[in-house]
């Protein structure tokens, strides 16, 4: 991050100011994580911090510290919008595009006068924001926002319940410490969170030891779906919304089933494709190995964008026009 840069938001946050912090639509680990430390430590600095996530966030993620705050744009669009009026900072986490809120969300935002300040750790950043720390050698936001507090001289600030709001995204975003993105400057972060008292042995128990029957037996169907195309070294699996609704599906039940596809043998590239009846359209998550590039062919193919090797998109046609889609891609592709 740019030194000016630092020392203007050092210059902002020097007298209590109210502040809106936003995760992207469909809130992950790392976005609640990063969302939830920083709000605990502009709390902890006198100002007034406000999470305001764009729609609901994961049960799993639930018992992460302060999220009994975070107020749901979708659910009180009139009050969130209020409070981003007032507002004399807005902080956009995770995402760097305001598309990424959906449209509501986006139309409000794109009004604010308040100064914008990003952090995110994805390709192609927008130019929305007055201040932006932008950076894809990272493999995950809450790293940055360990980062960005030690900018400001405040490491110290940095306490147990930020320390578990910033492990939390650390650990999804990097697939348990298994991306490429991790690196021994995280596992020095993950270190010094350990031992200001991070609970590193009960936070994985939490997230991932925490389904309800009814996940395991959507988690069951979408591997009896899964299809292998094993010339061309990729497998993809589906799941219809009547298939979701059978299965009692909640949000986050879908969450990291898409990876499954990567475990079999010589297979590099994997996807998921999710029927969404209500917004009309397939959700795509696509996974990698190695240096197929799956945001490239997110944002070629399918509106969409990420990191190398994770990245999302959807499609507005029929869940067999998609796949017939796919499939054609695949068969072209040099994998």
């Amino acid at each position: 991050m740019k030194i000016q840069d630092i020392q203007a938001i050092k210059l902002l946050l020097a007298t209590p100011k109210k502040i809106a912090i936003i995760p992207h639509r469909g809130p992950d680990g790392d976005a609640m994580g990063s969302t939830l430390g920083l709000y605990h430590f502009l709390l902890k600095n006198n100002h007034e911090p406000i999470v305001i996530a764009p729609n609901e966030f994961p049960d799993f993620l639930a018992w992460l510290p302060g999220s009994e705050t975070v107020k749901i744009f979708e659910k009180d669009k009139e009050n969130c919008t209020k409070i981003l009026e007032n507002s004399d900072l807005i902080f956009t986490l995770d995402f760097n595009a305001l598309h990424r809120v959906g449209n509501e969300m986006e139309e409000v935002l794109a009004q604010q006068k308040a100064t914008f300040i990003m952090i995110d750790h994805h390709q192609k950043p927008d130019n929305y924001a007055t201040y932006t720390y932008s950076d894809t050698a990272f493999g995950s936001t809450c790293e940055m926002i360990y980062n960005f507090i030690s900018f400001l001289d405040q490491k110290e600030d940095i306490d147990k319940t930020i320390g578990t709001c910033i492990y939390t995204g650390i650990l999804t975003d990097s697939g348990s410490f298994r991306f490429p993105g991790t690196t021994g400057d995280t596992h020095r972060i993950v270190a010094e969170l350990i031992d200001l008292g991070v609970e590193n042995t009960k936070i994985p128990s939490l997230l991932f030891e925490n389904s309800s029957y009814s996940r395991l037996q959507l988690l069951g169907r979408a591997l009896q779906n899964m299809k292998v195309l094993a010339d061309h070294k990729t497998t993809y699996t589906t799941l219809t919304q009547e298939e979701l609704n059978t299965f009692e599906h909640i949000k986050g039940d879908t969450e990291g089933i898409v990876n499954y596809g990567l475990t079999i043998k010589g297979i590099v590239f994997t996807a998921i494709f999710i029927e969404n009846k209500e917004e009309k359209i397939i959700k795509i998550s696509f996974r990698s190995q190695g240096d197929f590039d799956v945001n490239q062919f997110a944002r070629d193919h399918f509106n969409g964008g990420g990191h190398q090797n994770a990245a999302g998109g959807k499609s507005e046609v029929s869940m067999e026009e998609t796949i017939a889609k796919f499939e054609d891609l695949v068969t072209k592709l040099t994998i």
